[in-house]
């Protein structure tokens, strides 16, 4: 009975992450705003994250993007994610011209995420992005 109990306690333990929930973009002339709902799974506070989002259009052409720090970087007015905690972003993405379609996707990556002391984790392997 004892490792039918540990098999299935094994099963149910989440990933420890740090979960990002995307919006569908509200688009305002050459503007897309996106929101990010971030909550740190993690075991340990996250200092500063890094993330690009890439706006598609229905035959996935990319036709705006932008990278920016989501959590901390540096700005006073982003800090660290403490673990638990809960942090909502709201990313701006310019295009050159007015978007020619409202029906844009979204796809965010990562591309940095800092943890205490200067520890560098994995940003493919520490994030989970997912849409609504």
């Amino acid at each position: 009975m004892k490792p039918l109990l540990l098999l299935l306690l094994g099963t149910t333990t989440v990933c420890a992450q740090l979960a990002v929930t995307v919006t569908p973009p509200k688009l305002t002339g050459q503007k897309a705003l996106v929101k990010l709902d971030l909550v740190n799974r993690l075991g340990e506070p996250v200092e500063s994250a890094r993330a690009s989002v890439f706006l598609a259009d229905p035959e996935g052409k990319v036709v705006a993007q932008g990278t920016r720090w989501v959590i901390g970087g540096g700005d006073a007015n982003r800090p660290a994610l403490a673990v638990g905690a809960t942090n909502h972003f709201h990313f701006v993405v310019n295009a050159e011209r007015p978007f020619s379609t409202t029906n844009l996707t979204p796809r965010v990556v990562f591309t940095r995420l800092v943890l205490p002391n200067g520890k560098v984790a994995d940003p493919v392997k520490d994030v989970a992005v997912t849409s609504p």
